[in-house]
């Protein structure tokens, strides 16, 4: 999880932002709601791809959906272009994840005419805890299988909303794949729930797992909280190696998109072992290890049971 990038914006950045905002409304005013899709049906577009795929699972085949961030993006501090406010003035409705994630998002679009739906409405938000960001909502909200349920209760009204002919399909294609993600919640809760409670602990390098945890009975810890493009402090191994020998964890994580190293010394430490490398804010391309949002809590779900049973996932 990449550091928000609003409290560290620099001026000259502050004057894209502002520059993107101006050229938002301008473009505006030649009216929205068309699209270059090739069809005529209404289009979607997400701000990242994991929102994307969930949305594709809910549309079926009535709606084309889009994603402003590419597979392998880092939405965290990602950087609007004028591409991006031209896709954004064609669309029928803009989809975000809210919970500050995508504050870039909010402000080059605030002066659109175009429908916007945050899809945590209804999440209950899990505070960060410690770091610069302490009290804020964890964005992460899409790592817990349950709360993607909401997302796609909120996908599947919107969706309702914009093309009423087919809110019966949306309906009954929101329940079959909440169907799935129901399942991927119940398997890791029952392989979890035969181990030690000391040892139902989810620790990794990074605290983008709150949601899962939670949902899952497992006690988190991570080495920080938010990376801010910094090295781990002394201090916060120390906390995780302390916390992995007092508690007997069998193993501990890494995100795919920060460096192990730090928890490569948890584990010389402590003799846990490395358990893998999970997978949050982006998708990979097709043919990579997670194409899609089930194949992402899929391979964490499998990565994280395997790792704390000693099972091959």
């Amino acid at each position: 999880m990449k550091v928000w990038p609003h409290r560290f914006r620099s001026a000259p950045r502050r004057a894209l932002i502002a520059m993107l905002a101006v050229s938002a409304t301008a473009i505006a005013l030649t009216g929205c709601g068309s699209s270059d899709s090739g069809d005529d049906k209404p289009v979607v577009l997400t701000t990242f791809t994991v929102l994307a795929d969930i949305a594709r699972n809910v549309a079926g085949e009535h709606l084309t959906v889009e994603s402003i961030t590419k597979p392998g993006a880092e939405i965290h501090g990602y950087e609007p272009t004028p591409g991006d406010i031209r896709t954004a003035s064609k669309v029928d409705l803009i989809i975000d994840n809210g919970l500050n994630l995508e504050a870039w998002f909010a402000q080059f679009v605030a002066d659109l005419d175009v429908k916007h739906v945050v899809v945590t409405d209804g999440v209950t938000p899990i505070a960060i805890g410690e770091d610069a960001y302490q009290g804020k909502p964890n964005p992460h909200a899409w790592m817990s299988p349950l709360n993607v349920q909401i997302y796609v209760d909120n996908m599947v009204r919107a969706f309702g909303e914009l093309d009423p002919a087919h809110a019966g399909d949306f309906r009954a294609n929101g329940d079959a794949y909440k169907g799935k993600l129901q399942q991927v919640h119940s398997e890791l809760t029952t392989t979890l729930s035969a181990l030690p409670s000391n040892e139902r602990a989810l620790v990794t390098c990074e605290g983008a797992f709150s949601y899962l945890a939670r949902d899952a009975g497992l006690t988190e810890k991570y080495i920080w909280a938010v990376n801010a493009e910094q090295q781990a402090t002394p201090q916060q191994i120390t906390s995780a190696i302390e916390f992995v020998r007092t508690n007997k964890v069998p193993a501990v994580f890494c995100e795919s998109t920060v460096s192990d190293a730090p928890m490569q010394r948890v584990v010389e430490a402590t003799g846990a072992k490395f358990g893998g490398t999970l997978y949050v804010d982006s998708l990979s391309d097709e043919n990579g290890p997670v194409p899609t949002y089930l194949d992402l809590i899929k391979h964490d779900a499998a990565t994280i049971s395997a790792g704390l049973t000693g099972r091959t996932s």
